[in-house]
C-alpha cells in the first residue's frame, strides 16, 4: 500500500524518507513540495533526482482526492465536488469574503448525528476522511485559485461531525497550521461541532482552535427534538464543557443557532438563551434555516430573525445574522449532500 504522505506530520514524512534509505532533508523537501508549492505531480519536484521521483510513485500517494465538479452560485460562492479514491462523493463550500476567501471543509463522507434540519444527516454515515483527503481539499481549492494566499480561513463546518473523527481531524488541522505545512494562522481555522463533550474536552487541552458549537436549541425537549446528539450529552455538560474550554486573550465560542419556524424562535426562546449563555464568552450566529426537499421545518420570517437578535443585543450579546451563501447551488449550511448537481 503507498504511503498516503499529506496525512503525515513533519517528523514522521522524514521518518519515512529514513526508511527508504534517504537522508532527512528528503522528507522535508517533499513536504516542501506538497504544502508550499502545492504540487500536483511528481515531476514538478525538480529538485529531486528523477530516479528519486520515479521511486516514488511507486511508494507514495500524491493524490487522494479528485476534483469531478465545480458549482457557482450567483453570489460567487463555490461548491467543490470530490471523489475519493473508494467511489465516494464528499463536498467543499469556497465562500467570496469583502477580501479574502473562506473555505467550508468536509470531516467525513455523510454523517451519522441524525439532525433533523441537515440535509447530509438523510445521506447516513459512510466512513470517517483521512487527515490526507481533509487536507486534500484545502490544497486542490487554493491550487484552483488565481490568488492562492487569498484563501486565509478554514472551517470544519463541511459535511460530518469534526470531533466524531477526532485523530484525523487533529491531524490535518496541523499540517494546517504548521509553519512546514498550509501555515494558516490558528485564529483563521474553526471547528464546528454538534456537540461531543469528552472530545470538547480533549480538543481544548490538545490543539488550539477556534470552536463553534451548533446548538439550536435553549431547552433540552426541542434541541433533543432537533439534535439526537443532546440526548447523550445535553445541554448542563455541554456548556459545561464550553465553560472550561481554554480560550486566549479576546476569542469568543461562537454557538450557531439556526432558526425554524415555530420551533425555536420564540421571544421566549431567546430569552431562554441568554439564560443559558450567561458568563460566556460567546458570540451568536444567527442562521435563517436553508430548505431542502423532503424537509418538515420552514425558515423563519426575516422579521421575527430581527426580533430574536434584538433581544439578545439587548441582553449584551454579540449576536450576527448570518447570510446564506450559496443557496441556489444547495451549499448554504446543512444543505451539502455529496451529489453532482445534474443528479
Amino acid at each position: 500500500m503507498k504511503t498516503d504522505l499529506k496525512g503525515l506530520d513533519a517528523r514522521e514524512t522524514e521518518q519515512w524518507a529514513a526508511d527508504l534509505g534517504l537522508d532527512a532533508y528528503r522528507g522535508r523537501q517533499i513536504r516542501q513540495w506538497l504544502f508550499k508549492r502545492l504540487s500536483a505531480s511528481w515531476d514538478e519536484m525538480t529538485n529531486l533526482p528523477k530516479s528519486l521521483r520515479s521511486a516514488l510513485r511507486d511508494q507514495a500517494l500524491l493524490t487522494p482526492l479528485s476534483l469531478k465538479e465545480i458549482l457557482t452560485s450567483e453570489d460567487g460562492t463555490r461548491k467543490l465536488l470530490f471523489g475519493t479514491l473508494d467511489g465516494l462523493l464528499i463536498e467543499s463550500v469556497l465562500i467570496p469574503e469583502r477580501d479574502h476567501f473562506t473555505l467550508c471543509i468536509s470531516s467525513q463522507a455523510g454523517c451519522a448525528m441524525g439532525c433533523r434540519f441537515c440535509l447530509t444527516a438523510k445521506q447516513g454515515f459512510k466512513r470517517n476522511l483521512s487527515a490526507s483527503e481533509i487536507v486534500e481539499q484545502v490544497i486542490q481549492c487554493r491550487r484552483g485559485l488565481d490568488a492562492p494566499d487569498r484563501l486565509t480561513n478554514i472551517v470544519f463546518m463541511g459535511m460530518g461531525e469534526p470531533l466524531a473523527n477526532y485523530h484525523a481531524v487533529v491531524k490535518a488541522i496541523g499540517n494546517l497550521t504548521g509553519d512546514d505545512g498550509l501555515n494558516f494562522s490558528h485564529r483563521r481555522v474553526t471547528l464546528s461541532t454538534c456537540g461531543l463533550v469528552p472530545e470538547i474536552k480533549r480538543l481544548g487541552e490538545e490543539v488550539t482552535v477556534n470552536m463553534a458549537v451548533s446548538l439550536n436549541a435553549a431547552d433540552d425537549k426541542t434541541r433533543s427534538l432537533l439534535m439526537p446528539v443532546n440526548r447523550k450529552y445535553p445541554l448542563n455538560p455541554l456548556l459545561r464543557a464550553c465553560r472550561e474550554f481554554p480560550l486566549p486573550n479576546r476569542r469568543m465560542i461562537t454557538f450557531e443557532y439556526i432558526l425554524i419556524d415555530g420551533v425555536n424562535d420564540r421571544d421566549r426562546d431567546a430569552e431562554t438563551l441568554c439564560g443559558r449563555l450567561s458568563g460566556l464568552r460567546a458570540k451568536i450566529n444567527l442562521i435563517r434555516f436553508n430548505p431542502h426537499a423532503g424537509t418538515e421545518f420552514k425558515p423563519s420570517s426575516p422579521e421575527r430573525v430581527l426580533r430574536f437578535q434584538e433581544i439578545l443585543i439587548g441582553r449584551h450579546f454579540t449576536a450576527i445574522i448570518r447570510k446564506s451563501k450559496g443557496r441556489d447551488i444547495m451549499a448554504a449550511c446543512g444543505q451539502l449532500s455529496g451529489a453532482r448537481g445534474k443528479d
